[in-house]
């Protein structure tokens, strides 16, 4: 009983403080990273509507993996299991639910009218945790990014190594 009271302090204290969680559905094949809201006991998000987050693989009774990291050094502190809920839109859980996201939701297109939009156009979800905090990885987990034509990796221009060693004269 202590060891599972530790895991959800450690949970609910880890998620409070990251500005972004990594979750990865089931049947999903990595890890997205969401903004979120942690309320009455359970990680709350808001995506899947015009220009809002997606959420891939998560379906109300679903399971979820989500991984939080650190805000200021970025490393791991806890992966956890949790189980995906999707309250109904104008109950009194989703009501609550988007109290919290809208005053966490930055830049938002539409103000005050955004949670009639959520409620018309988004899903908003709650991941609650199940079970113990899983065990942290013995070895790197790094991978290649993913490939992709948006890159930067072309060969210096050949007059910038003398423009910047002019500017460092100045």
């Amino acid at each position: 009983m202590t060891s599972e009271l530790l895991d959800r302090a450690l949970i609910e204290e880890a998620v409070k403080k990251s500005g972004l969680i990594w979750v990865r559905g089931a049947g999903a094949s990595e890890a997205r990273a969401l903004w979120h809201v942690w309320h009455e006991g359970a990680v709350c998000l808001v995506g899947d509507g015009p220009g809002e987050q997606p959420l891939p693989a998560l379906v109300d009774g679903g399971a979820a993996e989500v991984t939080v990291r650190s805000k200021d050094k970025g490393g791991r502190l806890v992966t956890f299991r949790a189980t995906v809920s999707e309250p109904a839109s104008g109950s009194a859980q989703w009501e609550t639910a988007v109290a919290e996201l809208k005053g966490k939701r930055l830049n938002a297109p539409d103000g005050e009218e955004m949670p009639a939009r959520w409620a018309r156009e988004c899903r908003v979800l709650r991941l609650v945790p199940t079970g113990a905090v899983e065990p942290l990885p013995s070895g790197s987990l790094a991978e290649r990014p993913v490939a992709s034509p948006a890159t930067t990796r072309e060969p210096v221009p050949a007059g910038l190594p003398r423009l910047l060693a002019r500017r460092r004269r100045r």
